[in-house]
């Protein structure tokens, strides 16, 4: 983590004692988040990261920011602050009141925190586990983004336990879900799939893009039900995140799967441009303005 942090309007140091134990939003997870990746000062895809967490936020009954350049500025400030230009940005919007553990004196509905640290060096490839009833698809609050990470940590730390770098989780059906912090995808010829909605997994910035933005010619992206026998059979296997962006599977604990990279390659050269053009253009709408 860099020095300093954003608390509400401030930029404060990290080591500073901001924070109240009377706040339930920290003490319960009760909270949204979300995870942006920082190149040349530009918050990349920072629309989208707002409408999911504003979306979650009502599901999740935490009070949000009414104006996203409220939030947009105030991030802005501190990526300034700590020099992060090309980083990672954490941002968490934590419900203050509610309960009967509510501490007192609290006058703010909620509280905003960030703060960014340096690009994390993921490799060049993942080695994957499976968790199966890992995610419950037919929760009212499957697939929100929710400061309740505590199970997603507890796998994730074992994974790394067992040499893993993550772990593929099913849902109550048995099929794929997703991973602790990405999406998956696998190929099968000239069409990408990945799981729906319905599988219980989260609707990831990388992943919508995929689906909705970036297009490479004689392939088509969609989603559709998957069941570990089609990792097996698939051509190739990659997972997708803000951070890591685009990393190729090579094994799956259990599983006999390939290990093909060539439709993953094509996909990452058109991300990295559509990267490249995006950031641009939020470049020229901030000398405008």
């Amino acid at each position: 983590m860099h020095r300093y942090l954003l608390h509400n309007d401030d930029i404060r140091d990290t080591g500073a004692q901001d924070l109240s134990a009377g706040q339930v939003g920290l003490l319960n997870g009760w909270g949204v988040f979300s995870t942006i990746r920082v190149y040349d000062g530009v918050m990349f895809a920072w629309e989208r990261h707002w409408a999911r967490m504003h979306a979650d936020a009502g599901r999740m009954r935490v009070p949000f920011p009414q104006e996203r350049n409220w939030l947009e500025q105030r991030l802005h400030r501190l990526i300034e602050a700590n020099q992060a230009f090309n980083s990672t940005l954490r941002v968490a919007v934590i419900r203050n009141r509610g309960g009967m553990f509510e501490g007192p004196g609290l006058v703010r509905e909620f509280d905003v925190i960030a703060f960014t640290a340096d690009v994390n060096r993921w490799g060049d490839s993942v080695k994957l586990g499976l968790i199966p009833n890992a995610r419950h698809a037919a929760s009212e609050f499957a697939g929100t983004k929710n400061l309740s990470w505590s199970e997603n940590l507890t796998w994730y730390e074992r994974a790394h336990e067992q040499g893993l770098d993550e772990v593929v989780l099913l849902n109550e059906r048995g099929e794929v879900s997703e991973c602790t912090s990405a999406n998956i995808f696998i190929v099968e010829g000239e069409q990408v799939w990945t799981p729906p909605l319905a599988s219980g997994c989260l609707p990831g910035v990388t992943r919508a893009l995929l689906l909705e933005e970036i297009r490479v010619p004689g392939l088509r992206v969609g989603e559709k039900t998957l069941l570990p026998a089609d990792l097996e059979t698939a051509g190739e296997i990659f997972i997708t995140s803000s951070t890591r962006e685009i990393l190729p599977v090579v094994s799956i604990a259990g599983l006999s799967i390939r290990t093909g990279r060539e439709v993953r390659e094509q996909l990452r050269r058109a991300f990295a441009a559509y990267v490249e053009s995006y950031v641009a253009r939020r470049k020229r709408a901030d000398m405008i303005v």
